[in-house]
């Protein structure tokens, strides 16, 4: 059969036929993700799964949307498109872990301004690494191509994920309790917030993205500035399986003073001790460059915490235990005490 082609479209800048060449070239990427639940794969009306729900009394479904932001505009200085669908993912599936839910599928949603199957299919590369890293299907999506109203170059990345949990194992802070301990996920480095001020202090669009500031020890700049947001769902799955789990943040835009005060109740505060924080280099080149007061990069960035979950004091140690055994160098950075300003760092 002729594949459908319209020429007065194509002449108005939309090539459909790249659109049918870039979902062939990305399908191997997407079969990868592929899990038990996946019913229907790309190319249809809609994404089916089938969720298993066996053993749970009340399945509850958890939804999550976001995109990459102006990161992405890194990825097209450098020509690098392989790694920003990871952001994309992790955006989403950080998000609903903190409720405890487990990600089950993924939509992503490119908007570009000519459609390059080849790009495209890099892009939805990292969409499937982030949805494997993730445990999650991969399940449908969309390319829009936008003649006229994005340059040729530019395209901008988004999706969302959703989740199932059983309801009595939702992430409920009502039982956190002065003296809870607050534990540290270590950061990837900047992940996917404040990219806006990044570009602002390097000067983005006349960087030299591969130059190697001494700080970040032989890590060109680029380089840096485009690590993949690191996706936690794993480990946090298995800790809600060991312990007690009384709140889960994911360090976003906003920074520790937005993010950490969500899971924190009324009456109580989370105390960060300030000095035990690792922060990866590129913050500390960040902040000295563009002369970044200290109170504002810990709004704006997650200062290498990308996420922060609050247990028993007496469960710390098997906590730790458990996120180290899946590769997460997690390590206290606080604890709860009582008061109502939900967050000081000391």
């Amino acid at each position: 059969m002729e594949i459908s082609r319209s020429e007065s479209y194509a002449a108005a800048g939309v090539d459909i036929e790249a659109g049918y060449k870039g979902v062939k070239l990305m399908r191997p990427y997407v079969e990868r993700t592929n899990i038990p639940g996946v019913v229907s794969g790309i190319g249809g009306f809609g994404g089916l799964f089938a969720p298993d729900i066996k053993g749970m009394e009340e399945p509850i479904l958890v939804s999550g949307t976001d995109g990459v932001g102006t990161k992405q505009r890194i990825a097209q200085l450098m020509d690098k498109h392989d790694t920003v669908g990871i952001d994309c993912v992790a955006m989403c599936v950080n998000d609903i872990i903190c409720c405890g839910a487990k990600p089950i599928f993924f939509l992503d949603y490119i908007a570009i301004g000519k459609n390059v199957p080849e790009k495209v299919a890099e892009l939805v590369k990292g969409v499937a690494e982030g949805c494997v890293q993730a445990g999650c299907a991969l399940i449908g999506g969309e390319t829009a191509e936008h003649p006229g109203v994005m340059p040729p170059d530019d395209y901008d990345l988004a999706g969302f994920a959703v989740g199932i949990v059983d309801k009595k194992k939702l992430i409920d802070n009502s039982s956190m309790a002065e003296g809870d301990v607050i534990i540290a996920l270590p950061s990837s480095g900047i992940h996917s917030n404040g990219y806006s001020l990044v570009r602002k202090v390097f000067g983005i669009e006349n960087a030299d993205l591969d130059a190697k500031p001494a700080v970040l020890g032989g890590q060109t700049l680029g380089e840096a500035l485009l690590t993949p947001t690191k996706i936690y769902v794993k480990p946090v799955l298995a800790l809600l399986e060991k312990c007690t789990v009384k709140g889960i943040s994911h360090i976003t835009g906003g920074g520790f003073y937005e993010n950490i005060p969500r899971a924190i109740p009324a009456g109580l505060c989370a105390q960060i001790d300030k000095a035990s924080v690792k922060t990866p280099a590129i913050f500390k080149l960040l902040a000295e460059r563009g002369r970044v007061p200290e109170r504002d990069m810990f709004n704006t960035y997650n200062m290498g915490v990308g996420m922060s979950v609050v247990v028993p004091a007496a469960e710390a140690e098997t906590a730790l235990e458990v996120l180290k055994a899946n590769g997460e160098d997690a390590y206290v950075i606080g604890k709860i005490v009582k008061g109502d300003d939900k967050i000081v760092i000391v």
